[in-house]
């Protein structure tokens, strides 16, 4: 995938390109099928796939703290990568921007720059200075310049609406299976492994491996999730606790995982923590004992619903090879 992080990178108008625009905070299940759609027609047509985003999130810049992100930039570039789209263009966005009309935006960035040939856009698109530039702007602005616009209808999964929105919702509300639902993967954390307060091993006999969060960004619902833990590029079983460690008193906000079968020093070392399931919300216990007691049960109800959740796969591969067969 070529990637553009900004118009003056961009030299020469692309060869017949099929284009979408959006934020793609997540990069959803709902925004792969945009890409998906983009990608078949360019293919048809000799084309070239191209996504138009913005860095940062234009409502970081209208509406500071006003928005919490389910990805960020680096993590939305390898998605929509993985997505197969050719071209990728990263549009900066700050307040001079924000002023942009909808109609120099399709002047300038889609026809002269871009030279947009086909345009597939989300039901609900809007853009431009004011929000002024929705669906119908943009079909009348096709016909005029002489390139069609496609709209891809709402998408839902389990009878929920997929949208950045609703996932966000979701994630705080620590629901990860529809979370998982609607993103198409799990929703996940990733960061250094910090050295914390060194009491997971030597007090408490579970060693952790500690992700501080910030408190502006998207932080799931406080508690202890099944979790796996990516390093090095295996997976491990594990599970983590989201919160601020109230048996100890501590003030700073840190995912703190326990990983299976594993010993390590990966201090400094990034690791990716995806959230599979929320097993209870967080509490102060009386002793280091108790705690030490609960998070045993913790530990065997994770490691039976990792379990569970690789049986549930291996079914599904069994059932799609034997559909396959016949």
């Amino acid at each position: 995938m070529q990637l553009y992080r900004n118009l003056q990178e961009i030299t020469t108008p692309f060869e017949r390109p099929i284009v979408t625009i959006g934020n793609f905070d997540g990069v959803h299940v709902g925004h792969q099928l945009l890409f998906h759609e983009v990608a078949i027609r360019a293919k048809r047509n000799g084309g070239t796939s191209v996504a138009i985003t913005f860095d940062p999130h234009p409502l970081k810049v209208l509406r500071p703290g006003g928005i919490r992100l389910i990805s960020t930039t680096r993590q939305k570039i390898d998605l929509i990568r993985m997505a197969g789209v050719d071209v990728l263009v990263i549009l900066p966005f700050d307040q001079q921007f924000a002023k942009t009309t909808a109609t120099d935006f399709v002047n300038t960035v889609l026809c002269d720059t871009i030279g947009v040939h086909e345009l597939v856009v989300g039901y609900d698109y809007t853009f431009g200075r004011g929000r002024e530039g929705n669906i119908d702007f943009l079909r009348h602005q096709g016909e005029q310049k002489g390139f069609p616009v496609t709209v891809v209808d709402a998408h839902y999964e389990d009878g929920m609406l997929v949208s950045s929105t609703r996932i966000r919702e979701l994630v705080i509300e620590g629901r990860m299976l529809d979370v998982r639902n609607l993103l198409g993967r799990c929703y996940y954390i990733h960061g250094e492994v910090q050295r914390g307060k060194q009491r997971g091993g030597s007090e408490i006999g579970f060693p952790t491996a500690n992700l501080k969060i910030s408190e502006e960004d998207l932080c799931p619902k406080k508690g202890v999730y099944v979790t796996q833990v990516l390093y090095g590029g295996k997976m491990y079983g594990s599970v983590t606790n989201i919160g601020y460690n109230p048996t100890f008193g501590d003030n700073e906000l840190v995912a703190e995982t326990h990983i299976f079968d594993f010993n390590k020093d990966i201090y400094g070392q990034p690791i990716r923590l995806n959230l599979l399931r929320y097993v209870r919300g967080e509490k102060k216990f009386n002793s280091i004992t108790e705690l030490s007691a609960q998070i045993q049960k913790d530990v065997d109800t994770a490691k039976q619903v990792l379990a569970d959740t690789t049986k549930e796969r291996l079914l599904s591969c069994e059932e799609k090879f034997n559909a396959m067969a016949t």
